[in-house]
């Protein structure tokens, strides 16, 4: 077990001191690295993306190379009675079905797993895939495999999401009518899932392109994004997605990114919804505050119509630079993430009046503990965090720790 505890180095004489230093380590968090990533041909290595548990407590994720092929894999990890954790490897890519994948994986009520690849499949251009436990085994089937032909989109990045009725969401980085990436959706049928593309990007200077992030819904059924590139400024913008009253759907850019020192810029995750409606995300890119490097963002719609934007965090070198990953919400409303540049952090934003705190939990400056956290978090019921890193660890491709709170 890793930890950042605070080493006393010997014991205090006076009490006033042993009582302070108590109450410091009382309010230590530890890191444990739960599994370590190992390039030996039957492990992944290198995880891009996050996890997410099951109904019983396990682990599922991806990673973008390792496996039998160095084409990618994903795993799952079972909690053990002694503490431990026993990694599994349920699929190994080897082109034809996909590989690379960028992203990590969903489930629906049955256990069935779902993902992205960004590369492989019938065209070569990436494919959305299924995994199917029965007896102890998983089979993959190919839903659908992206296509370079002027119309499908290709080469997705991101991961998916589901409406009620088991639809998958999702995006592509190239692709559409104009070739600058796509929404689209995926529906089961009685052979086969049918693809429908529900917006493609169009570049223009007021329009976004880049898209390296998924979509989520609102309580309406409105879809939410970002992309990288464009806009009116053309450093990113945070876009809505909504369906039409005779079908189809319409998008609006609800928030133009501005590299004119007051804003953020280039939102390479995705936002996430709370209860009012406001959206949350971060930017890699900071504002004229000295040595910043990327922000956390809310939008809040207006009652009159249009969105509002508010900087509640910016990075700088001493706690945390460049956040690539999906902000989470615990059930008190706190936000939390990670950074990847110098190591990497796990971080949390508190609110209070109106005003935004953050407090950096974990520092990654061993390299056994794992280093360059790119994708999001989750939390268990008992508040512990969850996460990968794209580094570092025993082996040095990477890792899926946990993070105690005090």
């Amino acid at each position: 077990m890793q930890s950042n505890r605070l080493s006393f180095g010997w014991r205090a004489m006076l009490a006033i001191i042993s009582v302070t230093l108590f109450a410091a380590s009382s309010l230590a968090v530890t890191e444990q690295v739960l599994h370590s990533f190992n390039n030996n041909g039957k492990d992944g290595n290198s995880p891009y993306a996050g996890l997410i548990f099951d109904k019983s407590g396990n682990l599922y994720g991806t990673t973008l190379l390792g496996g039998t092929h160095d084409y990618g894999t994903v795993f799952e990890l079972t909690p053990k009675n002694d503490g431990g954790w026993t990694e599994k490897i349920l699929h190994d890519f080897d082109g034809a079905d996909g590989y690379y994948p960028q992203a990590g994986v969903i489930m629906d009520d049955s256990g069935n797993l779902y993902g992205t690849t960004f590369a492989g499949g019938a065209h070569g251009v990436g494919t959305v895939y299924e995994l199917v436990p029965a007896g102890g085994r998983w089979t993959e089937k190919v839903l659908h495999s992206f296509s370079d032909n002027g119309k499908d989109g290709y080469q997705s990045y991101a991961g998916l999401t589901f409406d009620a009725a088991g639809n998958l969401y999702g995006t592509t980085y190239f692709g559409g009518t104009h070739g600058y990436g796509t929404v689209f959706e995926l529906s089961p049928k009685t052979r086969g899932w049918t693809e429908t593309i529900l917006y493609s990007f169009k570049g223009d200077g007021k329009d976004g392109y880049d898209v390296y992030s998924g979509v989520v819904f609102d309580k309406s059924g409105n879809l939410y994004g970002t992309t990288l590139w464009g806009g009116a400024y053309n450093y990113g913008t945070v876009y809505q997605l909504s369906r039409k009253a005779r079908g189809g759907w319409s998008e609006k850019v609800l928030h133009n990114f501005n590299d004119d020192g007051t804003d953020g810029y280039n939102p390479y995750a995705g936002v996430i919804v709370d209860a009012s409606g406001n959206l949350y995300g971060t930017t890699i890119g900071g504002t004229a505050v000295e040595n910043s490097a990327g922000t956390v963002y809310e939008l809040s719609p207006k009652k009159g119509g249009g969105w509002t934007e508010k900087i509640l965090n910016n990075f700088v070198d001493t706690d945390g630079l460049t956040p690539y990953g999906v902000l989470i919400f615990d059930s008190a409303g706190n936000l939390y993430g990670t950074t990847y540049g110098d190591g990497g952090t796990v971080f949390e934003l508190t609110s209070k009046k109106g005003q935004w705190t953050k407090q950096v939990l974990f520092s990654f400056s061993s390299y056994d503990d794992g280093a360059s956290p790119y994708a999001g978090l989750i939390l268990d019921g008992k508040g512990n965090l969850y996460g990968t890193t794209y580094q570092g660890g025993s082996y040095y491709y990477g890792t899926v720790f946990e993070v105690t709170p005090p």
